[in-house]
């Protein structure tokens, strides 16, 4: 570590000496820490003259990485300060959960608990939840860490969603087995979907077409929104869109998710204030939506 620190510090300050100044080390030591990198890489990493100092190409591949890793460091270091503070909440969240379902309703839980300063960590893909810095996930997955202390949400359905302009004319999409022309939007970090949905719509053979693949739900439907394809969505998250008419569910035929949605904290801490009202209201946020018997409005 101190190794990689002293190249990050060189290469971004393409000096030795103020790499040595910035860590309080003597220039020697940095030298004999970027030697010893070099030796055990087999590689140069910097180009040195008597004037200047320059990364080497694979010194320049090397860098942005380790740049990125010591600034996550500092980042969770100090989360992990701010997130102990009273009254500070932070919440780790999918970006589609947090756009689709927690955005919309957060200022309620603020009206509720107005002591309490909510920040949101947000990931386009799947993610463990970091139990150190975070307070409280909103996640999609099973109770199998027992560092976790889980509350179950639900279990959500996928089915396909497309732009109202997709079912119009004569080659507009009339049953299942018209997706076989259609292009199928894939969320590649749930590549399971399309085929299970197919499989229960009995065509697991059907021949598609390709097209673009994100790692979002979120893209996906706005690539479906823009008439691009068919995409498949949690039921949940495009409730909104279809009372709008922006998008149109064209089956009724949905499948269960393979994993369920879970609100989690470190086990241990889901007493804390802050974290248990956190998560009674995300609870009785939807069980509330759900006893009403209107449409199903979870994440």
């Amino acid at each position: 570590m101190n190794a990689l620190r002293a190249f990050e510090a060189v290469a971004r300050n393409l000096s030795f000496r103020a790499a040595a100044d910035e860590l309080h080390v003597s220039h020697s030591a940095v030298s004999h820490h970027i030697r010893a990198l070099e030796a055990r890489f087999g590689i140069q990493l910097f180009n040195r003259t008597t004037r200047r100092v320059e990364l080497s190409a694979e010194g320049a591949r090397f860098f942005p990485a380790i740049k990125e890793a010591f600034d996550r460091i500092e980042r969770s270091t100090a989360e992990l300060s701010d997130s102990r503070l009273a009254g500070i909440l932070t919440v780790q969240v999918y970006v589609t959960t947090a756009m689709r379902w927690l955005l919309p309703r957060l200022s309620r839980y603020q009206h509720l608990h107005a002591d309490v300063e909510v920040r949101l960590s947000t990931s386009f893909q799947e993610w463990e939840f970091r139990a150190d810095g975070i307070d409280a996930g909103i996640i999609l997955g099973n109770e199998d860490n027992p560092e976790l202390f889980y509350r179950y949400l639900y279990t959500g359905r996928v089915t396909p969603v497309c732009a109202p302009a997709m079912m119009i004319g004569e080659r507009g999409l009339r049953q299942p087995a018209d997706l076989s022309r259609l292009p199928l939007i894939d969320v590649y970090t749930s590549p399971n979907d399309w085929n299970r949905w197919l499989q229960a719509a009995n065509l697991g053979d059907l021949p598609r077409r390709v097209s673009t693949q994100y790692d979002t739900y979120l893209l996906a439907l706005e690539a479906a929104a823009a008439g691009d394809g068919i995409a498949m969505a949690e039921v949940q998250d495009i409730a909104d869109d279809i009372r709008s008419g922006r998008l149109v569910q064209p089956f009724d035929i949905s499948i269960a998710r393979e994993r369920n949605w879970y609100i989690v904290c470190k086990r241990g801490r889901e007493t804390e204030v802050k974290i248990e009202s956190f998560m009674d209201w995300v609870v009785t946020e939807m069980s509330g939506r759900n006893a009403s018997g209107h449409r199903s409005d979870n994440l």
